[in-house]
This record gives structure tokens, C-alpha cells and sequence, in this order.
């Protein structure tokens, strides 16, 4: 089961949320038809995504991750709702690299480094908060640590990974954000360093033993309290109704236009495998509310 556990340290000061994904990415995985690179990197953006998208006070609040490194996967798009659920796309599912000279898939490579991570936050005002900084790596998990120290000043760790098998398929997929309270000592943070330094691999960790066991490597000898966890899953809101209403946004001069070619409107939800079609008499009862 796909989840996300949050721990705190026994002197308040390490604030830590891992989550392990390997439904969720595989079902992104499964969509998007992608390639082993395309499904580290968009695997890795879904659980990045989800991490930050579980700490959103706002029930109804959304937070977006966009990262574009000029690579050839394109953008990277994941979409968390405030309960850490996610789905994603990526611009090129099919774009792939040979492995790097260590064996891991080149996830830096493909997504590219001269460009944006940006993250928004939408929480029912009238303009989403926006935030961006330039990427490190491509790597995802260092861009992001980079995000959260720049622009929004926290002082945080990131370590994401996305095991994939020979057959394609997704073995292990996770990752955590931890955080420094502020006056936290200059031993607790040597300690996270070590900790964070010495563990073991982040994928081995939740293929063999599963993210108990990264709250534990991650916060040893801090005295760790598992404070809350919870089941998260690749989640699209698409539906007939919102596609109805995206066809009303057109206005009624290109729903005129779509009517009068006499052809049905055919809709296929980026995010997920849903697609929607509207018959021409359906978008001409349509067209009054349009006018409207």
C-alpha cells in the first residue's frame, strides 16, 4: 500500500515525511507508456509533489511542480491534492538515455538543467502562490531541496528514487523530505547529515524493508515518533462535467464552429487514460448557455 508517514524527532527540532509510491508511479507508468527514464523522472516529480502537496493546511488546496531543464523530456508536470494524491505527464514519455557510467538511469540528463523548478500553490484566493528557482541538476530531489532553502527558506534534505525493473514495471518508488526547526543545535544537524550520508540506498531501503525503515535510517539516534500516517494513490479529478465546462469556456463563436464541421469532439484527459467525446447535437444544446 502506497503511503506517507511523518515522524518527528524527540526534542521537536526534525520534522520528517517519507512516502513509498510504487502503485502510484506504476499507474502513471502505465498511462503515460513510458520509458524507464521518463518513469524515474516523472516518478520522482509524483512523489516530490505529494510530499509538499500532503503539507497543505487548505482541504481544498492544490500544489503543481513543473520542472523544465530544456532536456529531451519536456516539461514534468505532478499535481498533489491536499491529502498527498497525485497524478502527472510528462511532455516525451517516450524520450530515454543510456544509463550513466555508474548504472543508474541519466534522469539529470534527460530532464535537463537550464531551466525552472517552479511549484504553486493553490489555495482558493484569487491568485495562486508561485515559486521557482533555476535547477541544479535535474535531478529532481536536489532541485528541490535547492527550491525549499531559496525560496521559501526552509532548511530541508530530499532524497527521491524510482526503481525500475527489467520488465518496465516500477519495483520501488519514494522518497522523504526532512526539516530543520529553526534554533535547531549544531549536533542535530551534523547527526542528520551523517544519517543522511550513511544510509543506504533509498530504493533498496523500500524494496527490502519499506519507509519504517527510512524514518529509522534517516533519524537515528534522534529518537523518532511516528506522528501520523496515511494511504495516498494516483488520483485524476477529470470528469464529463469539467470537460462540459472547458467546451463552455471556448465561447459560443467556436462552439458554432465546432457544430458546424458536424464532427464529434473527442477529449482525452492529459493526466490520466479518460477520454470524453461530445456528439454535435450535445454541443448544440451546449451553445445557449454558451451564448449566455
Amino acid at each position: 500500500m502506497d503511503e506517507i508517514i511523518r515522524a518527528v524527532s524527540a526534542d521537536g527540532f526534525v520534522k520528517l515525511s517519507v512516502i513509498t509510491a510504487r502503485d502510484t508511479v506504476q499507474r502513471a507508468n502505465a498511462i503515460h507508456r513510458c520509458s524507464p527514464t521518463a518513469a524515474a523522472a516523472l516518478g520522482r516529480a509524483l512523489c516530490a509533489a505529494s510530499l509538499m502537496g500532503d503539507q497543505l493546511k487548505e482541504e481544498t488546496g492544490t500544489l503543481t511542480i513543473r520542472i523544465n531543464g530544456g532536456g529531451g523530456l519536456g516539461s514534468v508536470i505532478a499535481v498533489s491534492d491536499s491529502g498527498g494524491n497525485v497524478r502527472g505527464m510528462v511532455g516525451d514519455p517516450s524520450f530515454d538515455l543510456p544509463p550513466r557510467a555508474d548504472g543508474k538511469l541519466d534522469v539529470g540528463g534527460a530532464v535537463g538543467k537550464a531551466g525552472m523548478l517552479t511549484v504553486s500553490r493553490d489555495i482558493g484566493l484569487r491568485q495562486p502562490y508561485v515559486g521557482s528557482t533555476e535547477l541544479v541538476s535535474g535531478e529532481i530531489a536536489e532541485d528541490l531541496a535547492a527550491y525549499l532553502v531559496e525560496s521559501e527558506q526552509i532548511a530541508a534534505a530530499c532524497g527521491l528514487g524510482v526503481l525500475v525493473d527489467t520488465d518496465r514495471t516500477i519495483r520501488a518508488a519514494g522518497g522523504f523530505i526532512v526539516q530543520l526547526m529553526p534554533g535547531a543545535p549544531e549536533a542535530r544537524i551534523t547527526a542528520l547529515e551523517d544519517n543522511i550520508f550513511y544510509m543506504d540506498q533509498l530504493t533498496t531501503i523500500l524494496d527490502e524493508d519499506g519507509p519504517e525503515e527510512v524514518v529509522a535510517q534517516v533519524m537515528k539516534g534522534l529518537q523518532p515518533e511516528i506522528a501520523e500516517r496515511h494511504p495516498v494513490e494516483y488520483r485524476c479529478y477529470c470528469s464529463r462535467e469539467r470537460v462540459r465546462a472547458a467546451l463552455l469556456g471556448c465561447g459560443a463563436d467556436a462552439l458554432r464552429e465546432m457544430i458546424d464541421a458536424g464532427e464529434t469532439i473527442a477529449v482525452s484527459c492529459q493526466f490520466c487514460d479518460a477520454d470524453y467525446s461530445f456528439q454535435p447535437a450535445e454541443l448544440l444544446e451546449l451553445l445557449p448557455e454558451a451564448e449566455a
